[in-house]
């Protein structure tokens, strides 16, 4: 039975992708007709000179600008394979991949051009697997074509007729499932003038994850078909793990330089508000086709959709990549980071300081030495990173009006286990940190952070920001949550 396995699923999906093509859902991609002919744009005649083998490369690097001034017959080489691989710091996950990435490899084009994809499913998958591109005008996005059981091969070829940025899944049975696991792309139709030049170009794209665990539960999580159902995701992420995009792995770009962004929403839910925080998109290629919005400040990508961004980065600093349906940036991930170097431009942007009267000195990062801290502390300044610097800011100092500093707080150095109480179940109302009264709202964050995470960031920032230092223990965050008081 377990050999039949692949060869039934393979039937499975092929009959379901057959009902979908028959059924009235399926809107076929025709051409128009005038007179009883039919007209084709974007066709430009056979493929000239030889084949060229599609240099793919892994998210969220891009392959190169085509510079060529006539279609040729690309060769696009995909592998199905299902890995293990974190989806967050100590949380692993059973991706459904092509080339072992989620997103798959952005596959790059030019209007007309040929292309023969060779699909592969490795002799490990459990499933059969096969791909939906949304750039190709035929049966399934070429899905009926790619039915591709386990240890096997399949080949089609498609033009691409259109141009535009497109996405590309796997459509096999349960198709939300295939996608919800990772299985999605995108797929770059460069016009025949090719793309304006630009400085840097970047790959993103943005998807909802479903395990049974909670968000960031440690170990192996399965995927959750309920929470899938619901449209309750437990991870919101770019380019498929948390972190993909930020610290050591964060885009950048210099002063003066402009960013071309591929963005897909490979979904299998979510429609994406897609903003990055202090950048104005020069260029928004509307759901990834030829109209071209301009000064845009969140665009829209749908599940099964893109777009294509540009935008300039007049200004060194950190901009955030995010999802402005905000939770899902600052609490179930969807955050990235474009690093630009450069001198100071203050006639564009000029930071007036602030901070306490007394003219101290800004405050300067002193970690103590805490037993086991290198784990704890690298743990603790993640946390902080991806969580409490979007409102305490990433020097602690906070907003003033807004939100209170945790840097050389003499609120939460006068009773640091106070502390706990308040990451665990939230604060409102009126408090005063070093003289000055705040109103503002602390979100709980026992839901989204477990207790070793809740006892590292506390740590983190007892031992940094000129505080006193100290330590917090697992255990007391646990005894706090089930309602304790801490030793």
């Amino acid at each position: 039975m377990s050999r039949l396995l692949p060869s039934l699923l393979a039937a499975a999906g092929l009959l379901a992708i057959t009902a979908y093509i028959g059924s009235s859902a399926y809107a076929a991609h025709s051409a128009g007709s005038i007179n009883g002919s039919t007209t084709v744009t974007g066709d430009f005649g056979p493929p000239q000179g030889p084949p060229i083998e599609e240099k793919l490369v892994a998210p969220p690097g891009v392959p190169a600008p085509i510079h060529r001034d006539h279609p040729a017959r690309v060769i696009v080489r995909l592998e199905t394979q299902e890995v293990v691989k974190e989806i967050a710091d100590g949380v692993r996950y059973n991706f459904w991949t092509f080339n072992g990435t989620t997103p798959g490899p952005l596959i790059r084009v030019r209007q007309g051009d040929t292309v023969e994809l060779h699909l592969k499913n490795d002799p490990n998958s459990h499933m059969a697997h096969n791909i939906d591109l949304h750039a190709v005008m035929g049966p399934g996005g070429g899905a009926a074509s790619t039915v591709t059981p386990p240890g096997h091969e399949s080949v089609f070829t498609f033009k691409a007729l259109r141009s535009g940025t497109f996405i590309y899944h796997c459509a096999t049975a349960p198709v939300p499932m295939h996608i919800a696991n990772g299985m999605y792309g995108v797929i770059e139709v460069e016009p025949p003038e090719g793309l304006p030049k630009v400085d840097h170009e970047y790959y993103v794209t943005q998807g909802d994850f479903y395990t049974t665990g909670t968000y960031h539960e440690p170990g192996l999580q399965s995927f959750d078909m309920q929470k899938m159902l619901l449209e309750q995701p437990t991870y919101v992420l770019f380019n498929g793990r948390e972190g993909s995009l930020t610290g050591a792995n964060a885009l950048t770009s210099n002063v003066g330089d402009t960013v071309r962004l591929f963005v897909g929403n490979g979904g299998p839910n979510l429609v994406s508000s897609f903003h990055v925080i202090g950048g104005i998109f020069d260029n928004a290629n509307v759901e990834g086709g030829t109209l071209i919005n301009h000064n845009v400040q969140t665009t829209l990508v749908p599940a099964g959709g893109t777009t294509m961004v540009e935008l300039s980065t007049p200004v060194p600093g950190t901009l955030l990549l995010v999802d402005h349906s905000i939770a899902r940036a600052f609490m179930q991930g969807a955050l990235g980071e474009i690093k630009v170097s450069g001198p100071p431009q203050p006639a564009i942007y000029n930071k007036v300081s602030s901070g306490p009267v007394s003219g101290a000195a800004e405050p300067v990062a002193v970690v103590a030495e805490v037993s086991n801290a290198n784990s704890a502390m690298a743990d603790g300044k993640r946390v902080f990173t991806q969580i409490c610097s979007a409102c305490h800011q990433g020097n602690a100092m906070g907003l003033p009006g807004a939100f209170p500093p945790l840097a050389m707080s003499d609120y939460l150095n006068a009773d640091p286990k106070r502390a706990i109480g308040i990451v665990l179940n939230g604060l409102s109302g009126k408090i005063t940190v070093n003289s000055t009264g705040y109103e503002s709202v602390m979100p709980a964050q026992g839901p989204n952070l477990n207790d070793e995470e809740i006892a590292n960031v506390l740590t983190y920032v007892l031992n940094n920001f000129n505080n006193k230092g100290g330590s917090i223990s697992p255990a007391e965050v646990k005894a706090v949550r089930a309602g304790g008081k801490p030793n």
